[in-house]
């Protein structure tokens, strides 16, 4: 059963360590595995699109039109959206402007909420989903007394799909239910997703579109939840906090085009995923165990010497993303990244020869 973590009022990880760290500086020439971007993005037609933009960057930016097409997507009022600069501005925004006394984050997960929860001068608690319980999400394991629940949903860097019903179970009077559904649009279908729900008291919604599109430079994403819990967090954020070009962006990627190509590239990843998930299964001898079932475009893998394993694969020019700096986690454990076929057959063959060392 999950439990809290002892160390709750203490780090005890790198929560400021993502996968770009990676790729910088010397990593630039690798073959990145360690970025949850899709390969291959912007697509020409949304780097046109955003480029077209530019000529109005003299005037301030206006997000209305933005916020409707966001609102529109998930069938909800304006009232209930709030566009950010990527989901790490959410995260910070959520820790300064809402007042909570006992936050909780259930990890593994993306550690940006926990960072900037204790940057805001919060007392954190964790609770730990365990690996021979899949990650899979217990709701008796949440203190009852939490007025603040995260949980990423897909989970980076698990890959564990949680059901929407389990997280809204979590759902209490008094407390916020954020849900961070940054990679829920690489899941076929957007199954399992509570972006378009109403009916879950304090539920917070978080959407990326830097993912999907690509578009980890420009800082785009947003918020869904009650109007005012809406009206508090965009009294924290500064003026015109989303640029033009981004909310040019933000309104392409929403729309009905943006749409269908991002749920014909979610069955695509898939695909790509069921391929490399046959390919890791060859390196069970060798004692590696991959979390399933993985539904993301990512998947968590435990293997013995998993941090030589990664040095091995930098050399033989490949990064992956390390796992010791979420909670929960140890340096057993790697995050990969989905790629195309071609693109994994020479990690695998890398793999196997950083296996043999």
């Amino acid at each position: 059963m999950p439990t809290e973590d002892p160390r709750s009022t203490e780090s005890g990880h790198d929560l400021r360590h993502h996968g770009d760290a990676e790729v910088r500086d010397d990593g630039g020439s690798l073959v990145d595995l360690a970025v949850n971007v899709r390969a291959d993005t912007p697509p020409a037609w949304l780097r046109e699109h955003i480029a077209a933009s530019l000529g109005g960057l003299a005037a301030y930016p206006d997000g209305r039109a933005a916020r409707a097409a966001v609102a529109a997507r998930h069938g909800l009022p304006v009232e209930r959206v709030l566009l950010t600069a990527g989901a790490a501005e959410a995260f910070v925004l959520l820790a300064r402007a809402l007042k909570v006394r006992r936050p909780v984050v259930v990890h593994p997960q993306f550690t940006e909420p926990e960072a900037a929860l204790r940057d805001a001068g919060h007392t954190v608690d964790r609770v730990l989903l365990r690996e021979e319980d899949g990650f899979r999400l217990d709701p008796a394991a949440v203190p009852e007394a939490a007025d603040l629940v995260v949980i990423g949903n897909p989970t980076n860097p698990t890959s564990v799909l949680h059901p929407a019903e389990v997280i809204a179970s979590l759902a209490r009077p008094g407390r916020l239910l954020v849900v961070d559904e940054a990679f829920m649009d690489a899941v076929p279908g957007e199954r399992e997703a509570l972006a378009d729900r109403v009916d879950v008291p304090g539920l917070v919604v978080l959407r990326s579109l830097t993912k999907t599109w690509g578009l980890a430079g420009l800082r785009i994403g947003y918020v869904l939840a009650a109007p005012e819990t809406i009206e508090d967090l965009e009294r924290a954020q500064p003026l015109w906090p989303v640029s033009t070009p981004a909310l040019a962006a933000a309104q392409a990627c929403v729309g009905p085009r943006a749409v269908a190509e991002a749920a014909h590239a979610a069955h695509r990843v898939a695909a790509d995923r069921a391929h490399l998930l046959t390919g890791l299964a060859r390196f069970a001898p060798a004692g590696l165990r991959v979390v399933e079932p993985a539904e993301g475009p990512f998947v968590l893998i435990r293997l013995p010497h998993a941090a030589t394993v990664r040095r091995r694969l930098r050399d033989l020019g490949y990064a992956v993303r390390r796992g010791d700096t979420f909670p929960g986690l140890d340096d057993e454990w790697l995050r990969l990244a989905v790629r195309d076929r071609g693109t994994v057959d020479g990690f695998l063959r890398a793999l196997e020869r950083a296996v043999a060392g």
